[in-house]
């Protein structure tokens, strides 16, 4: 009489209780993967900018003082030396403060789009679209937080100076969000671009 086959290594590690399948174990993996990272972090990103872009256009005035201070240097050292890169045109101020609000704006869309981008890329393996999109977006506000806000707010109109209207510290915060996603969004482990073309 024959006997019925002995079950293969696989077979029985498949079948021993507590192991995780592997269809099952390849989807966490996945999850771990720099690309859902870096998926994660630009949509934290967009939805950040977007909020900040949405907060400054229904709450026009809050920020709007915030800028007209810092430009008008008026709670600062108000040394004389320094003074005379004050802005007090308030038509200058406001067309400021909307080009700031813009920029805003338009580095949210950036990033919600690349957040898409991401989104599909994952199911295909294809990430350079994302990769490029996530990059635009976040130098966007590397230049608005870094160069705006911290380098010319900061240094050119001595806004370190003002006790009242400093803004430093949360540009500063802004510029590490940013930097920090634009490090995961190109770690090795992400594809490089052209990986993963063809695939369905």
């Amino acid at each position: 009489m024959a006997q019925a086959p002995r079950p293969t290594g696989t077979d029985s590690a498949a079948r021993t209780p507590g192991t995780v399948p592997a269809a099952r174990r390849d989807r966490l993996l996945r999850l771990g993967a720099p690309p859902v990272a870096a998926t994660a972090l630009t949509a934290t990103v967009a939805l950040y900018m977007t909020l900040v872009a949405f907060g400054n256009i229904t709450d026009f005035g809050t920020n709007q003082q915030f800028v007209q201070h810092v430009l008008s240097m008026d709670t600062t050292f108000e040394d004389p030396d320094l003074m005379w890169r004050a802005v007090e045109s308030r038509a200058l101020q406001n067309a400021a403060y909307v080009a700031v609000i813009v920029w805003e704006a338009l580095a949210a869309l950036v990033l919600l789009l690349a957040t898409w981008l991401w989104v599909t890329g994952l199911r295909r393996d294809a990430y350079d679209r994302a990769r490029a999109a996530s990059t635009a977006g976040l130098v966007m506000m590397l230049l608005l937080f870094g160069m705006g806000f911290i380098a010319i707010g900061g240094e050119w109109f001595v806004m370190w100076q003002s006790s009242d209207w400093n803004g430093l510290d949360a540009a500063a915060r802004n510029v590490a969000l940013a930097a920090f996603t634009l490090l995961v969004v190109h770690l090795p482990g992400v594809r490089r671009p052209g990986a993963g073309r063809g695939r369905p």
